[in-house]
């Protein structure tokens, strides 16, 4: 699938926000622990991605009502969704000179009970491409890896129910999702006003 970007200018994708709050003191510090010894962009990059997708588990899998959105609360919490833990990522990337973006999915449970996920698209130095990686966090059937050459992510879209890839890179949340993030008092209430679509 063919990405395109949201906002032309590439430097939309290193900027900080509420959301991916990059300049606070404490992803300011992940980053930088992160990036100690690593010798390019690409081994930082991977190192990101790691520590989001295996250290910060998804709130659904260990059934923390908590609701993130912002990357600064999903690093000190360590718990949120996926799009909460695409933030901490592209949050993370962003602070390491690394261009990165946010993707969504439409995805169901089998044709049924229909969802957005998000993940992220990077860009690292020297590539005229976006690739993505998905943060959301393994489990059984769930088998996520970071890659630049070949997508190696959580789940590929079924057209036979309705699932879809959207090819957009964001530079910022999607208004629909950040909406229900930020209004949401729990996960269970979360989940009643997620949007199905974008």
């Amino acid at each position: 699938m063919e990405l395109t970007q949201q906002e032309p200018d590439l430097s939309a994708y290193l900027a900080a926000d509420d959301v991916m709050d990059h300049e606070h003191p404490l992803v300011r510090e992940t980053a930088r622990r992160l990036g100690a010894g690593t010798l390019d962009a690409y081994t930082y990059a991977a190192t990101a991605y790691a520590h989001v997708r295996d250290d910060i588990p998804h709130s659904s899998d260990t059934g923390d009502p908590r609701v993130t959105w912002r990357a600064s609360d999903v690093l000190e919490t360590r718990t949120g969704i996926c799009c909460a833990k695409a933030h901490a990522l592209a949050a993370l990337l962003r602070a390491g000179g690394v261009p990165a973006g946010l993707c969504y999915q439409r995805l169901t449970d089998d044709g049924a009970r229909p969802a957005v996920h998000g993940l992220i698209a990077l860009r690292l130095p020297g590539s005229t491409g976006w690739a993505r990686q998905d943060p959301r966090g393994n489990k059984p059937g769930v088998d996520a890896h970071f890659s630049v050459d070949e997508e190696k992510l959580a789940w590929v879209p079924r057209a036979e129910y309705g699932e879809v890839d959207y090819p957009i890179v964001h530079a910022v949340a999607h208004p629909a999702i950040l909406r229900a993030l930020r209004n949401a008092r729990d996960r269970p209430a979360l989940w009643r006003d997620y949007p199905t679509a974008l």
